[in-house]
This record gives C-alpha cells, sequence and structure tokens, in this order.
C-alpha cells in the first residue's frame, strides 16, 4: 500500500473512525495536525493541495487526496475482514454508513463540539433554537441503533466492519454533547464488544 497520511484534528471523532480503522487492520498512518478553531483548514496551501472543501479529516494516498471519513475508512478497508464479502451485507454497511452521516453525526456530534469548542454561554440565537431538535434527533438516533442491536451483534453482516466504526467514533464519546448512549443496554454492550477487539485503539492518543 502506499504511503498513508491523515490530515486531521485529532479531537474529531471523523478524523478518530480512520485512525481506528487503521489501528484494527494493522495499518501504519503518519498524521498531520490542523487547529480547525484557529482556521488552519482555511489557508490557501490547504485549500489548494489539501481539500478545496476546507474540511477535514482527509487521508493522502501517495500523492492523492480522499476526503470524507467513511470514504477513507472504506478505502483502508476494502477486501478487508471489515468489509462483508456477501454483496447484501457490504450494502448494508454501507447503508449504515450512510445513515451515520445523515441522521447521527449532525446530532450528536454538532452538540458535541457546540457544548465543548464553542461553550453553552457563547450559544447564537440558532444554536439555542436548535439544541432540543438536535437533542431529539440524537436521542432517536441512539434509539433505533439500540433497537437494531437487540437482534445482532454488529451493525452489518455477522462480524464487525466500518459500519461500526463509523457509529463507535461518536457515540462513545456521546456524553460531551449531552446524550448517555451507555443508559442503551444493547449500545453499551456493543461499545464493550468493540473496545475489546485486537489492536483496538483510544481516541485519545498517549502520544499527543
Amino acid at each position: 500500500m502506499e504511503r498513508l497520511v491523515l490530515h486531521e484534528y485529532a479531537a474529531s471523532g471523523n478524523c478518530y473512525k480512520i485512525r481506528l480503522t487503521a489501528a484494527l487492520l494493522g495499518l501504519r498512518l503518519e498524521r498531520r495536525e490542523y487547529d480547525i478553531v484557529k482556521g488552519e483548514t482555511r489557508t490557501e496551501e490547504f485549500l489548494t493541495r489539501v481539500n478545496s472543501n476546507g474540511r477535514i479529516p482527509v487521508l493522502q494516498v501517495g500523492e492523492r487526496f480522499l476526503p470524507e471519513s467513511n470514504a477513507a475508512c472504506f478505502y483502508l478497508a476494502d477486501g478487508s475482514r471489515l468489509v462483508p464479502e456477501d454483496p447484501f451485507d457490504r450494502a448494508d454497511m454501507l447503508r449504515w454508513m450512510f445513515w451515520e452521516q445523515y441522521n447521527h453525526e449532525p446530532n450528536i456530534a454538532t452538540l458535541r463540539f457546540w457544548y465543548l469548542w464553542v461553550g453553552e454561554t457563547n450559544f447564537s440565537e440558532f444554536q439555542r433554537a436548535a439544541v432540543p431538535v438536535k437533542r431529539a434527533a440524537g436521542a432517536a438516533a441512539l434509539a433505533l441503533m439500540d433497537e437494531h442491536l437487540a437482534r445482532r451483534d454488529w451493525f452489518a453482516g455477522s462480524a464487525v466492519s466500518v459500519a461500526d466504526v463509523a457509529l463507535y467514533a461518536y457515540t462513545h464519546v456521546a456524553e460531551g454533547g449531552g446524550f448517555d448512549p451507555r443508559s442503551f443496554g444493547h449500545v453499551k454492550h456493543w461499545l464493550k464488544r468493540i473496545e475489546e477487539l485486537p489492536n483496538y485503539a483510544p481516541m485519545t492518543d498517549p502520544e499527543r
């Protein structure tokens, strides 16, 4: 495999899911840190060279750049045990990854960012009005996950896949946005199963 470089902000769950995918597969990632609060992903150099959309994470593969966290996870995992062989299970894995970005991340991750980085005292009128809506949508997402996991150990197929990695990243730190994911019994056990996987790497990197 070509040289892999992760352009990231380490505290981001979207960046972490790529690191966790690589860790579970025993892949080595070089890492480049950017401070999104200081606008380091909005510089001319970043926009020109790394991602014209001005966002991270971006997985650099050799001299090519792949934005979007779930696309990067799929690239790393394609052909591995983290992608089901069965075509339906593989499509179902992608379904949950799309759902994560559309129903889960915009609510659970957004509230985490607002509370931990913006601070409640600094909320705009828009943010204050949006909090109850996002709180309800985030709770509904966790409830749907819990219902799904009542019937199975993993989200797609019969083993852990990148769908689980994608959903784990922000679920396990959802407390930062005011959620309690471990109050959902099946989600709680699923989190534990992931944390017991060989080569599991926590979000907090002792090297940073």
